[in-house]
């Protein structure tokens, strides 16, 4: 049994994981709070990682797709966004 079901291979959980998702867009920080602005209440779900530093992670939809990003710096979110803290944010990787 490979990656907790039985008969598949390596990469097989990764692209269930993409199909079961969808496409993640990544955006520099710049770009993502463009994005933001275009929606009166985004939702924004967002997370902290600690590997050579704090490193914020940002998640939100718009038009059927999902958008990514990171940054060193905390990004200042517009007030009526909806901010969603996560533990983690995973991000399948091809």
């Amino acid at each position: 049994m490979i990656g907790g079901v039985p008969g598949t291979a390596t990469g097989a959980p990764v692209a269930s994981a993409l199909k079961a998702m969808g496409g993640v867009v990544y955006l520099g920080p710049d770009e993502f709070m463009r994005i933001l602005e275009k929606e009166k209440e985004p939702i924004v779900v967002t997370s902290e990682s600690r590997l050579f530093g704090i490193t914020y992670h940002y998640l939100t939809s718009y038009r059927g797709f999902i958008f990514y990003t990171r940054s060193k710096q905390p990004l200042h979110l517009p007030g009526e966004a909806e901010v969603i803290k996560a533990k983690t944010i995973w991000i399948p990787q091809m």
